[in-house]
């Protein structure tokens, strides 16, 4: 049987990538420097969800390789390769930590959002910092912690929510699949 829940976790995972995947180059909007507003990161809480932690950073972390070979077009050195790509993807498995919980998926929306918000954050000041603008969104710009702030936070923001408005629509429908009750038989 464990055999069994180890190939299912496995297929599903490269299903729920691949649909991540997918979803990311189908965009709402894009920011200029990076960042835009998509849905990819739904199969990745839904698969969370189901499966927790350990598969869904190992599923985080596939997918955070493919953002990078397939639209790493920012990544201009190492620093953001590593920080923008590989870690702030991979930390999208922290919505793994919440799958028991009956609305798991909400719960870790956010903790996995917010996390990967924290990551382009930082990377945002360490090393966008010095190509700020002086002016964005009409306010002038004195600090790259303020900048990356609301760069970051823009699109980030938006994300989220559309995740959970998403998962809010097909977790009555879907909701025993997403807590991973059939796997409990």
């Amino acid at each position: 049987m464990k055999k069994n829940l180890t190939l299912r976790a496995l297929t599903e995972g490269a299903i729920f990538v691949a649909l991540a995947q997918i979803l990311s180059y189908l965009k709402l909007f894009e920011l200029p420097q990076g960042g835009s507003i998509t849905v990819a990161m739904l199969p990745i809480f839904l698969y969370c969800a189901r499966w927790g932690f350990g598969p869904g950073m190992l599923a985080s972390f596939v997918y955070s390789v493919l953002q990078l070979l397939l639209d790493g077009a920012y990544a201009w050195g190492w620093q953001s390769m590593l920080g923008d790509y590989i870690v702030a993807f991979t930390v999208l498995g922290f919505a793994g930590l919440f799958h028991k919980q009956h609305y798991g998926f909400f719960t870790g929306t956010v903790v996995g959002s917010l996390a990967r918000f924290l990551v382009h954050y930082l990377v945002g000041v360490w090393v966008w910092g010095e190509y700020m603008p002086e002016s964005f969104f009409g306010m002038t710009m004195t600090t790259p912690w303020f900048y990356s702030f609301l760069y970051n936070g823009s699109y980030m923001l938006i994300d989220m929510v559309i995740c959970l408005l998403v998962g809010a629509l097909v977790f009555k429908p879907l909701g025993k699949y997403i807590r991973g009750e059939d796997l409990k038989k």
